[in-house]
This record gives structure tokens, C-alpha cells and sequence, in this order.
């Protein structure tokens, strides 16, 4: 299959990229910096802005599907790097006839999501951390929920838990609409991905995503993923 993944130079697209290589998979990694990726078999490199639709269809023709692993770090600003780039792509995907769509959103996006035995998490750092210094970005993160449900696409919006890195995959584990656990480590959102694309469990509906067997240290994890990097 020929997979096109945004934000494939981000700490979760390099994942999706390495592992539908490692699958058999093409892939086109599209990027703005196409410096960051070193060259590969079965890897084309297409260099666009996700927001840029006229480069977005450029880059999509002759795929077969798109994951996309867009991102963008916690801001008091309005954000719309989600919106704006699921505009983009799937006005892209309409043109190419391409229909699935696989995009990384998150379990905030579930207003009824609390994770089971977290107390301090959910009378905490959930209010403080995701809903008040994350608010604008998880606000974008509905808008493009909400844009993508409305097309015609075969869709699933992929939503982690606190995304960490870890080496290896583990034994993760998938539920519809969100996952009961609070953390999920990149190569597993990665790999579930890709399990989905094969096995379209949660086509047109969201999937949750949790690491359980693994988990990181909190406070350098609100720091990598909320104010260093996405």
C-alpha cells in the first residue's frame, strides 16, 4: 500500500514512517523539511505545508491511504495547525479519490473520558495541564474532529492518552471512542495505526489508545509534550 504521512518528521511520524516501512508499505512523508529524512527505499519524500491544499494534492496523488501525526505544541493563542491541515487533506483526498483517512486527535476530545483510578490525574493535572494550559490546542483538536466526521471519507480519528517515548512497541491496547488509561507511548499510537489501516475496526468512529505495561516520568512529560516539543 501507498501511505501518505504528515507531520512524518514529528516524534510520532518518524514512528508510522519507520514502522509501514518496515511493513512492506510505500511511503510519502510529507514534511516542510525534508532535510530531517534520510533517504530510504520505499520512501518518497513530498515537501508541503499541511495547510497548503494546492501542495497537499500534489503530494497525494497515487496514494492509496493517509495517516496523518500533525501537531503542535500547548500556546494561549488560538491554534488551528489540526483544523486547517484536515481541511487541506481532505479536500486533497476528495480530488485523488482517496479514502481512508487515519488522524492522530486525543482522548481530551472525548468529553466523557476519565481515566478509571487516576485521581490525581483527573482532579489535577487534567483540569490544569490539558484544559487550561492545553486548551486552545485541544479546542483545534474538536474543530478537526468535527470537520473530518462531516465528510464522506472512510475516517478514524485515533485518540492517545499522554503521549511518551519509548523504544519498542508493547502489548497496547485499542477501545472505541477513548482507551480507560492515561498515558500512550508513541510507537504503539504508531502501530495501532497501522493495525487499523489492515484491519478497519473503527472505520468512521474514534479509537482510543493506551500503554499499560510502561509509564513515563509525569513531570518530564508535560514538559517534552506540552512546552518543548509536540
Amino acid at each position: 500500500m501507498r501511505i501518505a504521512v504528515f507531520g512524518a518528521n514529528g516524534p510520532t511520524g518518524r514512528h508510522l514512517t519507520d514502522q509501514a516501512l518496515a511493513a512492506g508499505h510505500e511511503v510519502v512523508a510529507v514534511t516542510r523539511r525534508p532535510g530531517s529524512l534520510a533517504e530510504r527505499r520505499g520512501l518518497t519524500v513530498a515537501v508541503a505545508d499541511a495547510t497548503d491544499e494546492e501542495a497537499v494534492t500534489a503530494a497525494l496523488d497515487g496514494t492509496d491511504a493517509v495517516l496523518s501525526a500533525l501537531g503542535a505544541r500547548f500556546s494561549k493563542d488560538t491554534i488551528t495547525t489540526y483544523s486547517a491541515g484536515a481541511m487541506a487533506i481532505t479536500g486533497a483526498m476528495a480530488r485523488h479519490g482517496v479514502k481512508r483517512l487515519l488522524t492522530v486527535s486525543s482522548s481530551i476530545a472525548d468529553p466523557h473520558w476519565r481515566p478509571t483510578g487516576a485521581h490525581f490525574f483527573n482532579l489535577v493535572l487534567d483540569p490544569l495541564v490539558n484544559r487550561r494550559f492545553g486548551r486552545t490546542l485541544h479546542e483545534d483538536m474538536r474543530r478537526m474532529e468535527t470537520l473530518i466526521r462531516r465528510t464522506d471519507l472512510d475516517w478514524t480519528l485515533v485518540r492517545p492518552s499522554g503521549l511518551f517515548d519509548h523504544p519498542t512497541v508493547t502489548a497496547y491496547r485499542t477501545a472505541e471512542s477513548s482507551a480507560d488509561g492515561v498515558f500512550t507511548a508513541r510507537p504503539d499510537l504508531a502501530a495501532s495505526m497501522l493495525r487499523e489501516l489492515e484491519e478497519r475496526r473503527y472505520v468512521r468512529t474514534a479509537m482510543g489508545v493506551i500503554t499499560t505495561v510502561v509509564k513515563p516520568n509525569i513531570a518530564k512529560l508535560i514538559w517534552n509534550e506540552g512546552v518543548k516539543k509536540k
